[in-house]
């Protein structure tokens, strides 16, 4: 009996019914990008690993698939090399090559190449496939597509804002339950100053972000096993899990972030949007959290999610401020 083809774990067939309602979310979501603004832009699927390599972190690096050089790729590893049986020195000398793991680096990738034929700021969005090596779960797939946004060449918080507007007008459009998650940075490089942990802000930030879905007590034994003390993580704690209105939330972080210039910073630029949200007509909650770290690295200011209100479900939107 013929074997039945199948497909790789972590992708998907999508039926002509489900193509016709993701194509609807697709243009809902572009007419939105272009009322504001944005122009369309497509990366390849693949890019040089160097490009790749090292802006996702440690774990996000160990997520990337890598692609096979052409050709005979074996004969140029000595056989000495081959019995070390180290894959990630045998990666660097088979592979030069990988699939993105998402659409921010190869945008930084496209802006640094292309700089002199861009006028800034640069104003584009992208909607492609991105792939990762994760192991698959409910809701977590290898291959997926990505809608981006990017404002490149300007410093100003008001894009910030219009990145919010932006959101909120999507999930109003598609009629979505949903909360934007707001938090900044340089509040969390602040909290790793003060508790006397300023090396460890990556080990800290991948800890925190974890938070909702390992839980606290799971975040400390993380921490404490990455070398973070028990004093810092104690004094940590109340931090994280600061409650009130955003205002109380700020007004607090204020006093415990005092000594930090940059957490101080930090929470001026956060203030900064709340106050132009608050003259606009913006429909959708915001809300300060300060367990919310997205723990990829290069995010350098303000960081959000978007997550339903209405089902148990990870973010269906994220992203942030980044120099490149």
């Amino acid at each position: 009996m013929a074997q039945k083809p199948s497909i790789p774990k972590g992708t998907r067939d999508f039926s002509p019914v489900e193509m016709v309602k993701r194509n609807y979310i697709f243009d809902t979501i572009k007419e939105v990008f272009q009322l504001y603004g944005f122009m369309p832009i497509e990366t390849p699927s693949m890019e040089n690993l160097s490009t790749l390599m090292g802006k996702y972190g440690e774990e996000g690096d160990k997520l990337l698939f890598k692609v096979l050089n052409s050709g005979d790729f074996i004969s140029k590893v000595r056989d000495e090399q081959l019995q070390e049986r180290n894959s990630a020195k045998l990666t660097t000398k088979i592979s030069e090559k990988g699939l993105r793991y998402d659409l921010t680096v190869p945008f930084a990738r496209y802006v640094v190449q292309h700089r002199n034929d861009i006028n800034f700021p640069f104003k584009r969005y992208q909607i492609q496939p991105v792939w990762r090596a994760d192991r698959p779960q409910k809701g977590r797939y290898r291959e997926f597509y990505q809608c981006d946004v990017d404002v490149i060449g300007s410093n100003s918080l008001l894009n910030e804002v219009e990145l919010i507007q932006i959101v909120d007008e999507v999930y109003r459009r598609l009629q979505l339950n949903v909360v934007v998650k707001l938090n900044n940075r340089k509040i969390l490089a602040g909290i790793a100053e003060i508790i006397g942990e300023a090396e460890k802000i990556i080990d800290i930030t991948v800890a925190i972000d974890k938070l909702d879905k390992i839980g606290l007590d799971n975040v400390n034994k993380e921490l404490e096993e990455k070398g973070v003390s028990a004093k810092a993580i104690e004094t940590l704690q109340p931090i994280i899990l600061l409650s009130g209105t955003n205002a109380e939330k700020a007004a607090k972080l204020k006093e415990l972030l005092a000594d930090s210039e940059v957490g101080m910073k930090g929470i001026e630029e956060l203030e900064t949007v709340f106050n132009y949200l608050d003259k606009l007509d913006v429909k959708t909650e915001v809300e300060l959290d300060l367990t919310l770290a997205r723990g990829l690295n290069y995010y350098t200011g303000a960081i959000f999610e978007v997550k339903s209100k209405d089902m148990e479900f990870g973010s269906i939107t994220g992203g942030g401020r980044y120099e490149i």
